[in-house]
């Protein structure tokens, strides 16, 4: 009994020091964001912290700011069809590795998720080599495929995880009751591996929403995305208007997040 009384205090004085720690860590990760959502209120010409004022002027401008706008535009009709087709054919491909056990299953499922390991920057050049003789660069199409070669591994891998930790008997059961197969997919397989499909969709436009490697190969001159545009901002003009535009993209993922914790949790989701 001697033993465990000395040995608490010392387990109650590395509590403090562990908290001590995370505070730092999380304040070293959070500290680009914190001092970005400062500097897009500063009232300086240019780029600088700390500011010498504060003025909302950044925010105002953004809608004046036709490239921002443009660039917006052509990343959320990609994200939304990138997201649309990833799901459409990455949850059928999950199930069908999940169901259907084969010698090759493991080299399949590596071939999938493929594109996680090889750099964008040897994508895009594949696919602007690729694309070029096929009249593809420049276009919506073209900036699709490619979004949808890089987002569809993180489709496949979630609905792949909430398959692996939900209980699909009640599949089974469905048939045997005369259910169809469309019907026991859609009534059935569907709701259990819910969580997987939102948090695959989730990733997959957030991702291809950010994408830059690829839309700079693929459609730079034609279509030019919004992280293509703020890199075209940044070259030529050093003011905090990207930085106010920063922070409405962080306050647009903190929504999403917000959303999905809403509608299903977050960790049910993830």
């Amino acid at each position: 009994m001697s033993e465990i009384r000395e040995f608490k205090p010392r387990v109650d004085l590395m509590k403090p020091i562990f908290g001590v720690l995370v505070f730092f860590l999380y304040l070293f990760l959070l500290a680009p964001l914190l001092i970005v959502f400062v500097i897009s209120f500063s009232s300086n010409q240019f780029l600088s912290f700390p500011p010498e004022g504060f003025t909302l002027d950044w925010y105002k401008a953004l809608p004046e700011q036709r490239a921002f706008t443009e660039g917006m535009k052509v990343s959320l009709i990609v994200a939304a069809a990138v997201t649309a087709i990833v799901l459409v054919i990455g949850v059928p491909a999950a199930l069908a590795i999940d169901r259907f056990k084969f010698k090759s299953t493991g080299a399949v499922l590596s071939f999938f998720l493929s594109p996680l390991l090889v750099p964008s920057i040897v994508l895009g050049l594949g696919m602007v080599l690729l694309f070029s003789p096929l009249g593809l660069t420049n276009t919506y199409t073209g900036i699709i495929i490619g979004h949808v070669a890089i987002t569809f591994p993180f489709v496949v891998r979630t609905t792949l995880m909430s398959l692996a930790t939900s209980d699909t008997s009640c599949e089974s059961a469905a048939r045997v009751l005369g259910a169809g197969p469309w019907t026991v997919f859609r009534r059935v397989t569907l709701p259990i591996i819910q969580p997987g499909v939102i948090a695959g969709g989730v990733i997959a436009f957030i991702v291809s929403f950010d994408e830059a490697v690829i839309a700079l190969f693929v459609a730079e001159s034609g279509l030019p995305t919004l992280p293509v545009q703020v890199l075209r901002y940044v070259e030529n003009s050093a003011d905090a208007a990207v930085a106010a535009l920063s922070v409405i993209l962080i306050l647009f993922s903190l929504l999403v997040v917000v959303i999905v914790e809403r509608v299903m949790g977050l960790r049910k989701a993830l």
